[in-house]
């Protein structure tokens, strides 16, 4: 792979932006209604739950590392997005860029962005709801990285899917965050849910690590094994969905489907 060329790819991202206050902002205004929305409701939780309580680390922390699940995933997509928008794809496969580089560039650029987003909401929580991650320790770097390798896996098999189907199938990418979640056990326990849903929900590595992070919440022991389980299944779904934009992308090229590309084609 050539540093450079995966350069550009990241390097067009950032004029983007640049060049947008649209894109830009964005990036900070929908985390910062999460953080406010959801800082306010743990305050009020705090005022009428038994005291000795805190709500503020056990939803407020969940929802911000939720939010920067969701901001990994759609960094990949809003970048692969913008080239479908423009009809600039065949362009960039027409050049000497190779699969490879240009999901790396994705990668990249979503790394970039969703940093932003995570400092302005570390921001918003600590200077306004006094969230503090003490309790967490160096513990939540790991936890943190699960959720950015699983986040690059949807992100990359979101973008799989609208290449396959077509740009009209961009609407069936949002929503993949809302339909993960409730087996994720963001807000509650896994225990809380129904017998097939806690069998689903092993298979998803952000349920180890809400799970983790409530139980260092309330004075346990960080969860090591499960989650070390939980970033083996990450990498495994990273690697799957690398393998099935590959599938797709050679399929594309074998069926001209590069070529068609546009806003009406489906097929």
């Amino acid at each position: 792979m050539s540093l450079s060329r995966i350069f550009s790819i990241v390097v067009r991202q950032f004029y983007l932006l640049r060049g947008s206050l649209s894109r830009f902002v964005p990036i900070f205004a929908w985390v910062a209604v999460d953080m406010i929305l959801w800082g306010f409701l743990t305050r009020y939780l705090n005022t009428v739950a038994s005291p000795g309580f805190n709500f503020v680390p056990a939803l407020l922390g969940a929802v911000l590392l939720w939010d920067f699940f969701i901001r990994i995933m759609h960094g990949i997509t809003m970048a692969f997005l913008e080239d479908v928008w423009s009809r600039n794809f065949l362009n960039i496969f027409a050049s000497p860029l190779l699969i490879s580089e240009y999901v790396t560039g994705l990668v990249l650029s979503s790394i970039a962005t969703s940093l932003l987003a995570l400092g302005a909401m570390f921001s918003i929580a600590v200077l306004c709801f006094k969230l503090s991650f003490v309790a967490y320790g160096l513990m939540i770097l790991p936890f943190l990285m699960v959720l950015f390798l699983f986040g690059i896996s949807i992100g990359i098999l979101g973008s799989a899917l609208v290449l396959r189907f077509g740009p009209a199938s961009e609407w069936f990418i949002w929503p993949l965050p809302a339909l993960i979640s409730p087996f994720a056990g963001v807000l509650y326990p896994v225990a809380t849910l129904p017998v097939w849903m806690q069998g689903v929900s092993r298979f998803l590595p952000p349920s180890y690590v809400f799970e983790g992070l409530r139980a260092i919440v309330h004075g346990g022991n960080p969860p090591q094994m499960a989650l070390v389980w939980g970033g083996l299944l990450a990498v495994v779904y990273i690697l799957l969905a690398y393998w099935f934009f590959i599938r797709v992308y050679q399929k594309a090229l074998r069926t001209g489907l590069i070529a068609r590309y546009s806003a009406e084609n489906l097929g």
